[in-house]
């Protein structure tokens, strides 16, 4: 089995000190399903860690760690352990933070572009230049305390901490049999490569519930009572589908009778906890089949019901579904891999059923776009998104049915561009890409592709006030005004004639045009 380094270097601390120490968990999972894809392996395996030693030795052992939190875990951050130990080296890859991820595939290449606009050359830079690495967020290695079947009253956390004795106890209190494997290093080798190499000599698996065995038939089943678990934490259920779709595992019969039984729960879980699971969904290889599944377990009747209204909505024109089949289908072809993007488009057509109409045989959604944003907005306010996600979501649904002719205008273009923000424009093209799709059409079309090429041409106009070549100082300067709303009122003046002429934004020119309008303001009044 091949594990990384700082791992292993965790376990041989514990059991120098006299602890027992064990990877567990997902960790465990994790490295046996990638044990022979050692990049993988670096990037995916998130290690947690149990032990029979208390918080308080933890932090003894690991000077630089912090203990925040009412679970008895102790956290130590990536870099801190690296230099602890002294390793100059190592393999274990970044997750990439969501700005990171979304650089990655663009569908407007910047580097096509011979000058960009201000807002995007750094984008720009990390794109071309291999020597600037994206964010790294490195996740942070838990060491957790064992812990004793414990008694939950309020369905999502226990209501007093017990401190268990053996990995025995800490095993059969968690959640699912895949995620109840523990893995103890027995023989500890050198730590000079970055990945080790373990034999069957060296490690022991200890697997009490017959994890192994569900790993291989690709199966997700509770440890012990399925209805027990879920009472505990009613998160658990909406974990079960997270893990279906991230794995590709089925959900064990009595399991999923279970869940559905239990859905009731929900409504003491945090919607901050819900929106993380949710979240990792949509980021799976198969989003559309977790939405598919969160409606037939019941869930989604309490995390979305908007969408079920689409069921049996009919649409005209090219759809051959209704709106609830075609919004899964855009779901299941967005090409993007960001989670708010694909709920966007998950979401693109969700006021459909409340703008329904239909005159002599023809079927329209009127104003659906500007209805739905709203609504988009208030479901991830609702999931506790930040406010900028909610923003791009917002402009993502209220955007999407953007509509291009050759005969447009390169004024009308920079408009469209600004509406939707140069950060959002790949993202409202995967959107437009998912809807496509998911209706039936080809990916794209040739007015889609040339507008992308006008796009290009036009990155390096001006987009925003502060690309005028005057601002607000020098007009009061050259104008003798004082500060005041008239600047503003001036600014915004010539930003509009720049965005429909860019040959206009010069100093000389803006200021003519400024004379003029202050003119003809003095005039009227």
């Amino acid at each position: 089995m091949r594990i990384a380094r700082e791992a292993v270097y965790i376990l041989k601390i514990l059991n120098q000190a006299g602890y027992d120490g064990y990877i567990v968990g997902g960790a465990v999972r994790d490295l046996l399903l990638l044990k022979n894809e050692t990049a993988e392996l670096t990037s995916k395996t998130d290690y947690d860690f149990t032990t029979n030693a208390t918080p308080e030795q933890i932090l003894t052992l690991f000077p630089d760690s912090f203990y925040e939190n009412e679970f008895g875990t102790v956290a130590i951050a990536h870099e801190e352990l690296i230099s602890q130990a002294g390793f100059t080296d190592t393999v274990f890859a970044p997750i990439l933070d969501e700005e990171s991820k979304r650089i990655t595939e663009k569908t407007i290449d910047l580097t096509q572009a011979t000058k960009v606009h201000t807002s995007l050359q750094t984008r720009k830079v990390r794109i071309e230049s291999d020597a600037v690495m994206p964010t790294e967020v490195l996740p942070n290695y838990e060491i957790t305390t064992y812990r004793s079947q414990e008694l939950y009253s309020n369905h999502r956390k226990p209501d007093k901490l017990e401190w268990g004795q053996t990995i025995s106890e800490d095993l059969i209190r968690r959640d699912f049999t895949i995620n109840a494997l523990a893995l103890k290093v027995t023989t500890f080798p050198e730590l000079k490569s970055p990945v080790l190499e373990l034999g069957e000599e060296d490690i022991e698996l200890i697997d009490e519930h017959h994890g192994i065995e569900d790993l291989r038939q690709g199966i997700i089943r509770t440890v012990g009572d399925a209805n027990t678990r879920f009472e505990e934490d009613a998160l658990r259920m909406m974990r079960a589908i997270r893990l279906s779709v991230q794995l590709n595992f089925a959900i064990e019969d009595s399991t999923y009778r279970a869940l559905c039984d239990q859905v009731a729960l929900m409504q003491h879980i945090s919607w901050e906890r819900i929106r993380d699971e949710f979240l990792k969904m949509l980021e799976s290889d198969y989003p559309a089949e977790a939405i598919e599944m969160l409606d037939g377990s019941g869930l989604l009747d309490f995390i979305l019901p908007e969408l079920q209204d689409g069921k049996g909505v009919k649409q005209g024109g090219h759809h051959v579904t209704d709106v609830w089949t075609h919004s899964l289908d855009a779901l299941r072809t967005c090409p993007s891999v960001d989670p708010i993007v694909r709920l966007a488009t998950l979401l693109h057509d969700i006021a459909k059923p409340q703008t329904y109409l239909q005159q002599k045989g023809t079927i329209t959604f009127y104003n659906h776009e500007l209805i739905g944003a709203r609504v988009a907005k208030r479901i991830a306010n609702r999931l506790r998104l930040s406010k900028q996600a909610q923003e791009r979501v917002f402009t993502l649904v209220r955007y999407h049915m953007f509509y291009y002719q050759p005969h447009n205008t390169d004024a009308s273009i920079r408009r469209f561009m600004r509406k939707v923000g140069l950060e959002n424009l790949n993202d409202i093209l995967d959107l437009r890409e998912g809807d496509r799709l998911g209706s039936g059409a080809r990916k794209t079309s040739w007015r889609l592709e040339e507008m992308k090429q006008r796009m290009i041409e036009q990155l390096h106009q001006p987009f925003s006030i502060t690309d005028l070549a005057l601002d607000g100082t020098e007009i009061m300067l050259q104008c003798s005004l004082k500060p005041g709303r008239i600047i503003g009122e001036v600014l915004l003046y010539l930003f509009e004639k720049v965005l429909d002429d860019p040959e206009l934004n010069t100093q000389e020119t803006l200021l003519e045009l400024t004379k003029e309008y202050l003119a003809a303001v003095s005039k009227k009044s």
